[in-house]
């Protein structure tokens, strides 16, 4: 899409997109980052990855073995 434009048509979208994000209320990164991992901390219970799925829930186990004879 972006080929098919002038370079007046892609300079005036990137304007316009400068200005949507000027618009953007900024936060440190300092607040920002503990609220992240506050959050984070508060979910860890609740993440299977950390957590572990139980073998009676978990879609991907292994219903048999195979043998060859």
């Amino acid at each position: 899409m972006a080929q098919d434009l002038s370079e007046k048509e892609l300079l005036k979208m990137e304007v316009e997109q400068l200005k949507k994000e000027v618009k953007n209320t900024r936060v440190p990164i300092s607040k920002t980052g503990k609220d992240i991992k506050d959050y984070v901390e508060a979910q860890a219970g609740n993440d299977p990855l950390l957590k572990g799925v139980p073998e009676d829930k978990n879609p991907f186990r292994e219903k048999g073995s195979c043998a060859i004879s």
